[in-house]
């Protein structure tokens, strides 16, 4: 089931709160077979912090298992910031199938 291009603005929540003061714009241009299609307009463009919001995006959606990729048409994510993700979330997948301890890792999101 391809989600509406509403669902994938509700599921970036708190980035939105930030990109609104910064007169930032996420644009979804696409959201076929589970690839979503996203362009960082407004605020963004030219903007320092804007690979970390791709990032931080990328990261929010790739949970949910309806999303085979994100894609920024204007390359706003590095490659490897988005290899560093996958690392990540292969790691929380990896503990999360066998039962791994958490007490003792930091807890959060990207930011």
């Amino acid at each position: 089931m391809a989600m509406t291009a509403e669902e994938v603005l509700a599921e970036i929540g708190p980035v939105q709160e930030i990109l609104d003061e910064h007169d930032g714009v996420v644009t979804v241009l696409d959201t076929s077979d589970g690839n979503i299609m996203i362009s960082l307009d407004g605020g963004c463009n030219g903007c320092s912090s804007t690979p970390m919001t791709a990032m931080q995006i990328y990261y929010s959606l790739k949970k949910l298992e309806a999303i085979n990729d994100v894609i920024f048409v204007n390359g706003e994510l590095p490659e490897y910031m988005r290899t560093f993700i996958d690392q990540k979330m292969a790691k929380e997948a990896l503990k999360n199938s066998t039962g791994g301890d958490d007490e003792h890792q930091p807890q959060g999101e990207i930011v």
